[in-house]
């Protein structure tokens, strides 16, 4: 199996297989419209579930239970703030976390001693802790901050690096796919979001930054000679880019998400620890969804950015024109020798003579 992987990977960098990834742009900007569409409807239907940390409110903590009843929790709050709706949450196996709105001081003694008594622990082991909804502004209002500090920063540095705004665009237009799609998930799945969640969001960011990159040096590397020549279109060029750092882009994902699906299933459902499930979360969506953006929407993207500069429009409307007229040629005369066109695979793939020289792999 890994020897046939090999052969698939090696067969895309040579081009002797190819995917039409770029010609079928259409259907993955349809695709992932879609599905920012339905994050959109997600954040106000039903909305994220903010934490403690950015709404306030009192927060009980149950050391060493023998049941974790949520019901006996939201009871036992109820019983003292009658209009108070409780959120309960196990922590491990002998824990619970209750919090809720913002308690006077009596009444978190209240709550106290008789959470205390209804699962038979000690008061010691029962703590209680408030919240001010202030901090929680600081933070989502410093997140906001470094967000765009971030993008603008990340923006100039590839417009530089790559000396063209485009590929800057494309990658800007691509990290805002990412993020939207993360936060749905979080609105759809209903966790608590949390400082953890804001870091995850943020990291993310960071790996989708890096597989855009890589692939579009690449691209970069095969188009730097497309005006020169009349045989291949910059879409076709940018499209074995594509091929050619498939494999390293699934390796990659799949060796960043072997330890965030460990982290989560351990954090979620073992350990039953808010950080850890918090932080993961963010972290296997956003590498997931990075890495479907990276190959099927940044290129892409760029590619219909870089097709409407008048040069490269102008090129490819000759490459087209001049590869009909000899198709043309070549129906008419019978017995015809192979033309150079055979490095077009069906479909508009670049086939082995269409690879770029270069000096290694």
């Amino acid at each position: 199996m890994a020897r046939g992987f090999a052969q698939w990977g090696n067969d895309l960098y040579t081009g002797r297989r190819s995917y039409d990834i770029v010609g079928r742009r259409r259907t993955w900007y349809l695709v992932s419209a879609v599905l920012v569409a339905i994050s959109g409807i997600l954040l106000v239907t039903p909305g994220l579930n903010p934490g403690i940390e950015f709404r306030g409110g009192s927060e009980f903590t149950v050391s060493g239970v023998e049941t974790t009843d949520q019901q006996l929790a939201t009871d036992t709050v109820q019983a003292i703030a009658p209009g108070e709706t409780p959120r309960v949450t196990t922590v491990g196996g002998s824990s619970l976390r209750i919090q809720t709105a913002e308690l006077t001081n009596e009444e978190v003694e209240e709550v106290r001693d008789s959470l205390a008594a209804a699962f038979g622990v000690d008061e010691d082991e029962v703590t209680s802790a408030y919240i001010g909804p202030s901090w929680g502004q600081d933070v989502s209002q410093k997140a906001l901050t470094g967000l765009v500090v971030f993008l603008a920063f990340v923006a100039l540095v590839m417009t530089v690096y790559f000396r063209n705004w485009r590929m800057a665009a494309a990658a800007m237009l691509a990290l805002f796919h990412d993020l939207a799609l993360t936060v749905g998930v979080y609105a759809a799945v209903g966790w608590e979001v949390t400082p953890a969640t804001v870091i995850g969001f943020l990291t993310i960011l960071g790996y989708s930054l890096y597989d855009t990159v890589v692939v579009f040096d690449k691209v970069r590397e095969n188009t730097a000679d497309t005006l020169e020549q009349s045989r291949f279109t910059y879409a076709e060029k940018a499209n074995l880019a594509v091929n050619q750092t498939l494999v390293r882009s699934i390796n990659t994902s799949v060796v960043a998400l072997l330890p965030v699906v460990s982290i989560l299933v351990i954090g979620a459902f073992i350990l039953g620890a808010g950080t850890l499930r918090d932080i993961a979360l963010a972290l296997f969506v956003g590498m997931l969804v990075g890495t479907y953006s990276s190959v099927f929407l940044a290129t892409p993207l760029e590619v219909t950015l870089r097709e409407r500069e008048p040069r490269i429009r102008e090129h490819t409307t000759k490459v087209l024109a001049a590869r009909a007229g000899i198709a043309d040629a070549d129906a008419e005369s019978v017995g015809a020798a192979p033309r150079a066109t055979a490095a077009l695979r069906p479909g508009g793939h670049l086939g082995p003579a269409a690879q770029p020289k270069r000096k290694g792999r």
